[in-house]
């Protein structure tokens, strides 16, 4: 019973503001008393009316009355703090570690329900009655409670920061608005907030585009694991059967061809496999990314929303390939071609008394086995096109950017960190891996034909195709050819022709260049180890000089 009055007396005594003990107690004429400083900022907030009201009844006064200390509400308040407080209800929920406190609460305090972007106070439930309760803090705006409200606070003038400097990309206050951000672009947060959310739903579906086309390309690549392994079980069966014919004297070449072979298909499953799982671990982040970007969107703190957006909404390119195309043939088809030839030869050679046979013959083939007819070479057919971001400005892009011209003139292109400075030469957008063919047209004095990886220098002498250990080059020019890789030139030899075919086997290591007319003529091959994927290159050494990348059936 005793404890029942202690807080019953506890309840008379409280401020119905701040709903803590009176501190400095007043009464206004109507009877109602309060803390003296919760009073007072009650009615400096009505000062704009003229008017001031009791908070509890509403009876009105005019002028502003004076307010004297209640010297008996006082005594009652020391005689009670005296008792000690009471024990806390069971049901009241504390303010743990991961929980924003409210800031009215003395002592263990509450946890809150709200924050006010106004006031600049979380609130428990209690605190927050007044809020609910009183017509003076209607305006006010209540958010999910926040430890961050102070970073709302302009720290040079102590002002809530409502205004976005765009000029500096910051969130400012009034003052600063007028003081040292005076002439530049601001808008209300409120505003920039609109504008960044839209920008947020654009990086969005942007995430989820790229989240379906990772999925998809996930899917080619396990279309492309069963064609692997699928293409080396036919390979080794036709290979079996080969060497039946041979068995007394190559049964140990048979043993090292099938193993190449499982070897070669381990390590092309082991690739795609490792590709698979990149693009699954990326998939994950920008599905991370995604729920990070909604929960950021669903934020009412406009402030908080623009500090924490520049962080999210950066998205790092994709580490995969742009495109993944399952070959039209098999990976290991060209195995049985090639033990075929090796039967027919060693046949010969076994009829003359040579027995001691190298399988390097057969190892030559298997790496080197590229098509003999442009018929074969077209079914790697690859469409290539070239990207407005890395041509040099006087080179002008036409015919859906397969063509490139040298113009006198400079072109009006942005300005972007790929671009060439140094020399007339652009790069295609596709990245090319596995097996590729392509064809450029040309006409003019000089074009080199060129493949680099697309970290090759931009600027000065490390940036010319041909000059460094990024790139190779076939250098086309007065009905003569030469090749170029890193600063060593080569002469060629071959007949001319207006039309280059370019072969490349990426996991191979073989770059092919060849004259295309009604036969086609190597003239010149490479054989190398490809530690990126490539891009297609033209280098325009005079005016009016042009290469354009042909379309092939």
């Amino acid at each position: 019973m005793a404890q029942k009055g202690v807080q019953l007396d506890r309840e008379i005594l409280s401020c119905p503001i701040c709903l803590d003990l009176l501190k400095d107690p007043v009464t206004t004429s109507c009877g109602h008393s309060y803390c003296m400083k919760c009073i007072k900022g009650f009615w400096d907030g009505e000062d704009e009316k003229k008017l001031h009201s009791c908070p509890q009844c509403r009876q009105s006064f005019t002028p502003r009355p004076a307010l004297l200390k209640n010297t008996m509400l006082a005594a009652l308040v020391e005689e009670l703090k005296k008792t000690g407080p009471p024990p806390a209800p069971a049901e009241l929920c504390y303010a743990g570690a991961e929980d924003v406190a409210c800031d009215v609460c003395t002592g263990r305090k509450l946890r809150a329900c709200k924050s006010c972007l106004v006031c600049l106070i979380s609130y428990c439930e209690k605190h927050l009655q007044l809020h609910y309760e009183s017509p003076a803090f209607e305006k006010h705006k209540l958010v999910e409670p926040s430890k961050k409200l102070q970073e709302n606070i302009c720290s040079r003038h102590d002002e809530v920061m409502k205004m976005f400097c765009r000029t500096d990309q910051q969130c400012i206050c009034y003052i600063c608005s007028v003081d040292e951000h005076k002439g530049h672009d601001t808008v209300s947060v409120a505003a920039e907030r609109t504008e960044r959310q839209r920008e947020l739903e654009g990086s969005r579906l942007n995430i989820q585009q790229r989240i379906q086309d990772g999925e998809k390309e996930v899917k080619l690549l396990q279309q492309e694991v069963e064609a692997v392994n699928g293409s080396a079980d036919k390979a080794v069966e036709d290979t079996e059967k080969m060497f039946t014919e041979l068995i007394r004297l190559m049964e140990k070449r048979s043993s090292d061809v099938k193993q190449q072979v499982r070897s070669q298909q381990k390590r092309e499953v082991s690739r795609v496999k490792e590709l698979q799982e990149k693009l699954e671990q990326e998939i994950s982040e920008l599905k991370r990314r995604d729920a990070e970007l909604k929960l950021l969107s669903h934020t009412e703190d406009h402030n908080q929303f623009l500090h924490s957006y520049p962080s999210l909404s950066a998205l790092s390119e994709p580490t995969h390939s742009s495109s993944i195309n399952i070959r039209p043939l098999s990976y290991f088809e060209d195995v049985t071609e090639a033990l075929s030839a090796v039967r027919d030869k060693l046949q010969d050679v076994l009829r003359e008394g040579w027995t001691n046979v190298s399988l390097s013959e057969v190892e030559v083939l298997l790496s080197a086995a590229e098509p003999t007819t442009r018929a074969r070479f077209l079914q790697y057919s690859q469409e290539v096109t070239l990207d407005p971001n890395t041509a040099d400005t006087e080179l002008l892009l036409s015919e859906g950017s397969r063509k490139a011209t040298h113009m006198k003139q400079h072109q009006s292109y942005s300005r972007h960190p790929d671009r060439f400075t140094s020399y007339r030469q652009v790069l295609s957008r596709e990245s090319l891996t596995g097996r590729c063919y392509w064809e450029v047209e040309l006409r003019g004095e000089a074009v080199f034909v060129a493949v680099a990886y697309k970290n090759i220098s931009r600027a000065g002498g490390e940036s010319f195709f041909g000059f460094n250990d990024k790139s190779w080059s076939l250098l086309c020019k007065q009905n003569s050819y030469s090749f170029c890789y890193n600063s060593i030139h080569t002469h060629v030899s071959g007949p001319w022709s207006s039309r280059v075919g370019v072969y490349l086997d990426h996991r191979a290591g073989v770059l092919s260049f060849y004259s295309v007319s009604e036969t086609m003529t190597l003239l010149r091959r490479v054989q190398t180890t490809f530690t990126q994927p490539l891009h297609a290159g033209l280098w325009l050494c005079d005016d009016g000089d042009t290469a354009e990348f042909c379309k092939l059936k």
